[in-house]
């Protein structure tokens, strides 16, 4: 760990300052370094260098040309591109498909980076080095490593890594395959050969697939059947989702036209000594100092801390499960304490611990006997499970030790918490967090309360959130300052009908819950709602599913802002489609008023 630079150099001059002529490896990222371990270019250059790679950045190359790419030279061991902490394309378009003027992850907000960055990157770098191994990896490259739904063009696209001219893809979180890679090919091995890495995923010709001994892997249907055939796109993802666990997972294969992707079985999570010694790395947690204007993404999680990785939640619109996986791996306490202690000691920390979380705050340290030796079961959800241990002891316990550390004046939980996860016995844990660890607002995701809905979401039932709003507003009791519950809703989800957008629309009403943090559905790749709403189709039972699409979606989310005057036409569209007339009109239960007629306050 020790001799690292306050930051990995993306200059010939910050590396002449460090005696590196020529690196080991050069990461190419659409987002700006930030030198954070929220930033995956940070975490992926820090692991490298700490085992005793010299690592280099290109930070947001200007693709137009090649100057950029050529700043740094040849690297010994190979080239990794990433577009960034998220897809360049959900970076770029709003779920309405609008272009957005800016990027939180770019200086000053600009927007420097391509869309499909990573295929835009890999074809330049190639063409310049041609002899030297590119890796594709990070969140765009992980969830479109088989043929894909692609929301920005309404079409299936091909696998990225039979588009790119890539050697290998990682998918996941790559500490593990990025440093066996480089391990082996500084053994000498060829990028050709590496074709075993767990969490990786590589290419070979058709006619090696068809000279191959194929048992044991997973074939599935081919790209030409899934982009025409919605049912065999269905059986594909299915396929390919129950083969993410990394104890029980097989090799997986989908031939394409002019080759046959193969992906591996994921990584082994890392241990919590492994993961201690990630975030334990020297970030500098600040942009690197070539900027002159801020990162916008930066100074919401500057102070934040990450405590663990996975979820096993199983929302329908995430695709966790394809990335991180559902065995929660948790960092120990006195690991994330120095963290918090370091954070402490820099000038710009003003006493707030902005969050300390991971995909689900409460899930940390929560365990499963049979994690370690055999995985996730194949047939059930973890959340339903009542073998798993849901105690929140440790957690408490991790933000009592934060809480105490000098120059630390509140520590919060900004990642949100599993309200299921919440039993009857919590009382404690729910009310030291809302007392202490909530800045006001408590933010859940019920997502909806219609019962099909929430059944397709792969969320719980109205009454689980019923029931815990319940308990959160007895809280509330007494109290000189209340606090709120955030709750996050969903609008145009798979399933979702107008009667079910209505019957939200009427839940907020007569419950009175802040209404703002409402996300349109956005078909991101390899997610089981995106599958949905490419096929009709339930990919596990192979049922048909309502989809709204078009002007339907735009009313469904007009629904969950019904008292905005600039919405009044629209829900009234949709009230008249869910033969809602009766909450047109001035009555106490109406959504809206009737047309020409004010609202009463």
């Amino acid at each position: 760990m020790n001799g690292q630079p306050e930051f990995l150099p993306m200059t010939v001059e910050e590396a002449d300052r460090l005696g590196i002529d020529r690196f080991d490896v050069i990461l190419i990222s659409g987002d700006a370094y930030v030198d954070h371990p929220s930033f995956g270019t940070a975490i992926i250059g820090r692991v490298l260098r700490d085992a005793g790679y010299s690592v280099g950045v290109i930070a947001q190359p200007d693709w137009h040309s090649d100057a950029d790419f050529r700043r740094l030279g040849e690297p010994r061991l190979f080239f990794s591109v990433s577009a960034g902490n998220v897809d360049s394309l959900v970076n770029a378009f709003t779920p309405n498909l609008k272009r957005r003027s800016s990027d939180v992850y770019s200086p000053g907000g600009r927007l420097l980076r391509p869309d499909r960055a990573t295929l835009v990157y890999t074809d330049r770098v190639h063409a310049l080095f041609p002899k030297t191994p590119v890796v594709i990896g990070g969140i765009e490259a992980s969830l479109r490593r088989f043929a894909h739904y692609d929301y920005w063009s309404d079409s299936v696209r091909q696998s990225i890594l039979a588009d790119a001219p890539a050697d290998l893809l990682v998918f996941g979180m790559g500490e593990r395959q990025v440093v066996a890679i480089a391990d082996r090919l500084a053994a000498g091995e060829s990028a050709g050969s590496l074709t075993n890495i767990p969490g990786t995923a590589c290419r070979v010709d058709l006619k090696t697939w068809r000279s191959m001994d194929q048992a044991g892997y997973v074939v599935l249907p081919g790209y030409a059947e899934v982009k025409e055939d919605r049912y065999a796109y269905a059986r594909a993802f299915a396929l390919h989702y129950n083969e993410q666990d990394p104890l029980r997972g097989r090799r997986v294969a989908q031939p394409h036209p002019k080759t046959v992707v193969i992906q591996n079985p994921p990584a082994m999570p890392l241990s919590g000594d492994e993961l201690d010694r990630v975030y334990e790395l020297p970030y500098a947690r600040r942009a690197h100092p070539s900027y002159t204007e801020p990162i916008p993404a930066l100074e919401p999680v500057r102070f934040s801390v990450v405590s663990h990785r996975g979820c096993f939640g199983a929302c329908s619109f995430c695709a966790l499960t394809h990335h991180q996986g559902r065995i929660i791996q948790s960092r120990s306490i006195d690991s994330i304490v120095r963290e918090v202690e370091r954070m402490a000691k820099m000038p710009e920390f003003t006493g707030v611990v902005q969050d300390v979380g991971g995909p689900t705050a409460n899930m940390y340290a929560i365990h499963c006997g049979r994690w370690e030796t055999a995985g996730t079961c194949p047939d059930r959800r973890c959340i339903d499970c009542p073998a798993l241990d849901r105690s929140h002891t440790e957690q408490l316990r991790l933000l009592r030790r934060l809480s105490e550390i000098p120059g630390v004046k509140r520590v919060f939980i900004a990642s949100g918490i599993r309200y299921d996860l919440i039993g009857l016995g919590d009382e404690e844990y729910l009310s030291r967090i809302s007392a202490d660890h909530v800045s006001g607002h408590l933010k859940v995701a019920p997502e909806h309360v219609s019962a099909r809905v929430t059944a397709c979401m792969g969320k719980p039932p109205r009454a689980v959130f019923d029931a815990f709003r319940e308990r959160f507003e007895a809280l509330q009791q007494g109290k000189r300052k209340r606090q709120y519950l955030v709750p996050y809703l969903m609008s145009g989800h798979p399933g979702c009908r107008m009667e079910d957008m209505v019957e939200l629309a009427e839940y907020v009403r007569d419950t009175g819950l802040y209404t703002e943090q409402v996300q349109d559905f956005t078909p991101t790749p390899m997610s089981i709602s995106t599958t949905i709403y490419h096929t009709g189709l339930d990919p596990f039972t192979l049922e048909e599913v309502y989809i709204p699409k078009g002007r339907e979606k735009r009313i469904q989310r007009a629904l969950m802002h019904y008292r905005d005057p600039a919405n009044y036409a629209l829900v009234r569209e949709g009230l008249h489609a869910a033969g809602r007339e009766d909450l047109i009109g001035s009555a106490w239960k109406c959504l809206v008023p009737a047309r020409g007629r004010k609202r009463r306050l």
